[in-house]
């Protein structure tokens, strides 16, 4: 695989390219340039520091989109993908009203890490997950993790009277 033909406007602006105080510009640069005098990937990528894969994927930007994938572009991901749906998330919610004994833990208070545990014991989450996916999945519900106690409630119809009257 080899970038297509250069034209003199192109090349004079990847030789300038080479001058570059940006990395990102001046190692693209060198990869288009020696791929149009006949090196193949495998031997760019030694002197440039990246993988054969990595300098096919700049020749194939090249040719598609010439001197712009010189641009570095964000390397944000374009969609975030969610464990939880909203059924996934209310049932977060149902789960973390219970108490953690209900699932056989030796505590009766929720942490992060415990509920993501109990998420994948109970099969709400095909894995274990990051105590800031479950983090995140609360403040999808507009609650905090830190403001827990204000909206966690004990199924014991007792629980009002034991924790006491409300304040303010």
């Amino acid at each position: 695989m080899f970038v297509r033909s250069l034209t003199p406007e192109e090349r004079d602006q990847l030789q300038g390219g080479i001058r570059s105080t940006y990395g990102f510009v001046l190692r693209r640069c060198q990869i288009i340039l020696a791929s149009s005098q006949g090196q193949a990937p495998s031997q760019i990528a030694p002197s440039v520091g990246r993988t054969p894969q990595g300098v096919r994927n700049v020749i194939h930007a090249f040719n598609q989109q010439g001197l712009a994938c010189l641009e570095q572009k964000s390397n944000r991901p374009k969609r975030l993908r969610t464990l939880l749906d909203d059924g996934g998330l209310e049932t977060l919610r149902d789960l973390l009203h219970q108490s953690p004994r209900a699932f056989h833990k030796p505590t009766s208070l929720w942490t992060l890490e415990l509920a993501a545990q109990v998420s994948f014991q109970q099969g709400l989450t095909p894995y274990q997950v990051s105590t800031e996916t479950i983090r995140q999945a609360l403040k999808r519900l507009g609650k905090n993790w830190r403001r827990a106690k204000h909206w966690i409630s004990s199924p014991d119809p007792e629980y009002q009277r034991k924790k006491g009257p409300e304040t303010g």
